[in-house]
């Protein structure tokens, strides 16, 4: 189980976005839900160590080590970095990299004719396809997905959908965490996570 303990963490003269919060969840895809301001990137990034508050995260058992984590923000700046060099470096990165998976990926997510281009010079939704590419292929035992679908057009969705499925369905067990403004389709209750407004 990925386990979130006695959470607490609070922007600076606001009220606690998270306070004394616990959830419990088993290996799969994941949903965390709510409206705006309702805390949903603001736990992917506690998660992933670029925000700190106070309380325990644990998978299995052991506490949660940084380089089990795939965390990527969808709202970094665009630089000059050329997507294909983006997803070699990852594949460096990541003992558990699927090329296979990542190619199959770049096809089904119509990235194939702008993979040599730089950041800057995608669409939003283009960066977006690079990052989620890496994100399913990178084989991390807990990866962090915000706003998945923001930007995509119809077939990508669809086909990001099935991707993910397929990816939280791998051996060994995977935990996939997707923020987003409503629950998935097919995802059951048991592994949707509802956040509300701080008071």
């Amino acid at each position: 189980m990925l386990q979130i303990s006695d959470l607490h963490f609070g922007y600076p003269q606001q009220a606690p976005v998270f306070q004394d919060w616990s959830a419990r969840l088993a290996p799969g895809l994941s949903v965390l839900c709510g409206d705006e301001s309702s805390g949903k990137t603001t736990l992917l990034r506690l998660l992933a160590g670029e925000l700190h508050g106070r309380g325990a995260v644990s998978l299995d058992g052991a506490p949660l080590a940084p380089g089990q984590v795939f965390w990527q923000d969808p709202r970094a700046a665009p630089d000059d970095t050329v997507a294909s060099a983006y997803l070699l470096a990852q594949a460096q990165r990541w003992p558990a990299w699927d090329e296979a998976a990542a190619q199959a990926h770049i096809d089904g997510l119509s990235l194939r004719e702008h993979i040599g281009k730089p950041f800057f010079a995608l669409s939003t939704g283009g960066r977006r396809k690079v990052w989620l590419t890496a994100a399913l292929a990178s084989g991390a035992v807990l990866t962090l997905i915000d706003e998945p679908m923001a930007g995509l057009d119809t077939p990508s969705i669809r086909y990001l959908l099935a991707a993910m499925d397929g990816a939280a369905r791998q051996v060994p067990p995977r935990w996939l965490l997707v923020a987003h403004w409503e629950p998935l389709p097919g995802v059951p209750a048991e592994h949707t996570l509802a956040l509300r407004q701080p008071a």
